[in-house]
């Protein structure tokens, strides 16, 4: 698991998946805002003309020489939800991330977001 001081060391570190395979770079790490502990990735994926930000969870991952071993397959992380390169992540997506890799969605009680990017 990642701890909260190391996050800016994993920027710009290739995410790859159990078999090695890579995703892409990693762009920024948002927090679980109830626990401040890293929870999500983006990850900068796509062709130079048309990237993208996916999101994946941190759980389990493992930080290597250069690079960051995340629990879930390139093919799932790739249809994860996603925004643009200069775009933030809109609360009603929020709950749409954590459903496409089965996870329970947690928001505040009066309604914040279970997510804050770092």
């Amino acid at each position: 698991m990642i701890r909260s001081a190391d996050i800016r060391e994993w920027r710009n570190r290739d995410v790859v998946d159990p078999k090695g395979h890579k995703i892409g770079r990693l762009e920024a790490v948002y927090v679980d805002t109830t626990t401040d502990e890293p929870a999500m990735a983006t990850v900068r994926t796509g062709l130079p003309t048309r990237q993208r930000l996916v999101f994946v969870p941190l759980d389990d991952a493992i930080l290597g020489p250069g690079y960051v071993k995340t629990a879930y397959a390139k093919s799932l992380v790739r249809k994860a939800p996603w925004v643009g390169t200069d775009d933030v992540l809109p609360i009603e997506q929020e709950e749409s991330i954590f459903q496409h890799y089965g996870m329970p969605y947690q928001p505040g009680t009066g309604g914040e977001r279970q997510l804050a990017r770092r």
